[in-house]
Order: C-alpha cells, then structure tokens, then sequence
C-alpha cells in the first residue's frame, strides 16, 4: 500500500490556521494546536493509494473534479486525486456551504 504525495493549498492552509486561532481565541491554545496537528495528520490518510472518496456534492467543488471527505463531520476536505499526488484545495466548516 504506497502513499502518494501531498500538496496542500494556501487556501486550505488558511482555513486550518483561522480555524485553530478561533479556538485559542477562546482561551483554549493546547486545543488550537491539537486540532491543527490533528488536521494535517488526517490530511495524511488522505494520501493512501487505497483511498478514493465520491465527488463533492458541492456544485462549485463537483464542476471543478474535487473529491470532499468529512472530518469529524463538522468540516469537509476537497481535494483533487491524482495518480502521484493528493492536492488539498480547500478545508471548510460543512455548515457553510451551500449550493
């Protein structure tokens, strides 16, 4: 079972680092840095030849040939499955997208 590479996004980078700064924000630092390390270690699982997820039900994210996985199924991954590589395009709050 091989890995292929990853490559994350500026915009999902992004997403990751407000989100994490949301919650120390709220007096909560170890859990902002625990949820950011939990994220990229996901991201990781993303990577497994094995691995393919259904397109996104998103219309934007489906025009655009992304595949979406939850994670702990308040958030989405879209990302773009190659045959070498994983391209992480974007990370979201599930309840913010809307067709």
């Amino acid at each position: 079972m091989g890995k292929r590479t990853i490559s994350i996004l500026q915009e999902a980078a992004t997403s990751v680092a407000e989100i994490s700064y949301f919650i120390e924000g709220k007096g909560m630092p170890e859990t902002a840095k625990k949820f950011a390390d939990d994220v990229f270690k996901f991201f990781e699982t993303i990577s497994i030849d094995m691995v393919n997820h259904r397109l996104c039900g998103y219309a934007r994210w489906k025009d655009l040939g992304y595949q979406c996985v939850s994670y702990k199924k308040k958030y989405v991954v879209a990302y773009l499955s190659l045959k070498k590589e994983i391209i992480i395009c974007d990370f979201v709050v599930a309840k913010l997208l809307k067709d």
